[in-house]
C-alpha cells in the first residue's frame, strides 16, 4: 500500500513539473506574440505618418497633363474654326 501511495505521489509531481513546463511555453509564446504586435503597431503608425506628411508629386503632374491637353485641345478647335471663318469669308 505505502508502494502504491509514493508511486502516486512521485505521479502527481512529474504531473506538475510537466504542468509547469507548458506554462512556461506559453508565456514565452504570449510575450513574443505581444513583442511582434507591438512592432507591427509601431510600424503602422510609422507609415500612416509618413504618408500624411509627403506630398503628393503624382497628382500635381496629373493635374498639369490635363490642363496641357486641354489647352491643346481647344487651340486645335479655334484654328479649325479660324479656318472655317476664313473660307466662309472668302467665298463672299
Amino acid at each position: 500500500m505505502r508502494d502504491n501511495f509514493e508511486e502516486l505521489l512521485s505521479m502527481i509531481k512529474v504531473s506538475e513539473i510537466l504542468q509547469k513546463k507548458d506554462d512556461d511555453t506559453e508565456k514565452k509564446v504570449l510575450w513574443i506574440l505581444a513583442i511582434v504586435g507591438a512592432i507591427a503597431a509601431v510600424a503602422a503608425i510609422a507609415y500612416g505618418v509618413y504618408k500624411y506628411l509627403t506630398p503628393d508629386y503624382l497628382e500635381d503632374f496629373d493635374e498639369d497633363f490635363d490642363e496641357d491637353f486641354d489647352e491643346d485641345f481647344y487651340d486645335d478647335l479655334e484654328k479649325e474654326e479660324a479656318k472655317a471663318d476664313e473660307e466662309a469669308q472668302k467665298e463672299d
